[in-house]
């Protein structure tokens, strides 16, 4: 039941912001995020904790300002993919000011194919429709299975415009690989938190549990990391801003190397979340598994301190 009524409120929003302009559904998604972050306490706790670590030596009001413009961001970011399900390409390209995609094409010529690695940051949604239609190249994006189904089902179709092509994470590895062997483009988002298996890489000054596919498939493949951001305008619309992840003195998918470029992508988007603070997701659990790792660095110091010399 709470399912079903998840998903009929998640339709009725989709059908609310196909017949609304672009402007409308931008207004509605910060006007929406306003009230949550206003009139309830759906991961506030966590989000003021997060940002408290990361900017030890800001106010608490600068604190909250830039909660609520994460929540600001997120909602709008929820309309604008509603909206953009039923927007034509000529309109979807519009919304985005691609720039000068010489770096993404000089990364392509090289036959390796191509990881664009991203974040939930500013309307990663629009990712998966602009980069396609701007560069006139489907791509696959590796995505996490939502936990309601028939939210799942209608996220997933509304990606998979335009013939890109969604894979869940986990069994997707043959497909990665066959993707890139092929000289295609692979989407991932690489801000998540991983499980406590994964490399634990320093972010914004603790250490994070971190998926390491993104740099295990690079080194794997010999193929180049481009990091891709959307930074929004005033008006709801976006500008692109690309990077390419610096792969120097890495050769093959060795562990040292696959943590080596995994901190080395890492510290590339904790650079523009911090030029753009309230662009980024911060009611995640991002530092989840962080006492579990200190912990278990403190069990194994304390066991080499106590062996003998």
């Amino acid at each position: 039941m709470k399912e079903r009524i998840e998903y009929l409120l998640f339709l009725m929003l989709h059908r609310l912001a196909r017949v609304v302009s672009f402007g409308v559904a931008t207004r509605a998604g910060a006007a929406l995020s306003g009230g949550v972050f206003s009139l309830t306490r759906i991961r506030k706790k966590v989000t003021l904790d997060n940002l408290r670590h990361a900017f030890p030596a800001k106010s608490g009001r600068e604190l909250v300002q830039i909660a609520r413009g994460a929540y600001r961001t997120y909602g709008i970011a929820i309309t604008q993919m509603l909206w953009a399900g039923s927007a034509s390409a000529d309109e979807l390209k519009s919304k985005v000011n691609i720039g000068d995609t010489g770096l993404v094409e000089r990364a392509l010529a090289r036959g390796k194919g191509l990881i664009l690695m991203s974040a939930h940051f500013g309307c990663w949604e629009f990712l998966v429709s602009s980069v396609r239609l701007h560069l006139g190249k489907p791509l696959l994006m590796i995505v996490q299975t939502q936990r309601n189904r028939r939210i799942n089902a209608l996220v997933d179709h509304l990606r998979s415009r335009f013939d890109n092509q969604t894979v869940p994470m986990g069994p997707s590895v043959r497909q990665i690989l066959r993707a890139l062997q092929d000289g295609k483009m692979v989407l991932m988002l690489g801000d998540q938190s991983g499980s406590r298996e994964s490399v634990f890489i320093e972010f914004f000054g603790r250490p994070a549990a971190t998926h390491r596919g993104p740099a295990a498939f690079s080194l794997r493949t010999d193929a180049p990391i481009v990091m891709i951001l959307l930074v929004r305008r005033h008006d709801g619309t976006y500008d692109a801003l690309f990077e390419e992840v610096d792969r120097s003195g890495l050769t093959g998918p060795s562990e040292e190397n696959i943590v080596e470029l995994t901190r080395r992508h890492t510290a590339l988007l904790e650079k523009y979340i911090r030029r753009y603070p309230d662009h980024w997701l911060w009611m995640h659990k991002r530092w989840k598994h962080t006492t579990f790792f200190e912990e278990r660095h403190a069990g194994t110091e304390s066991s080499h301190q106590g062996t003998p010399g």
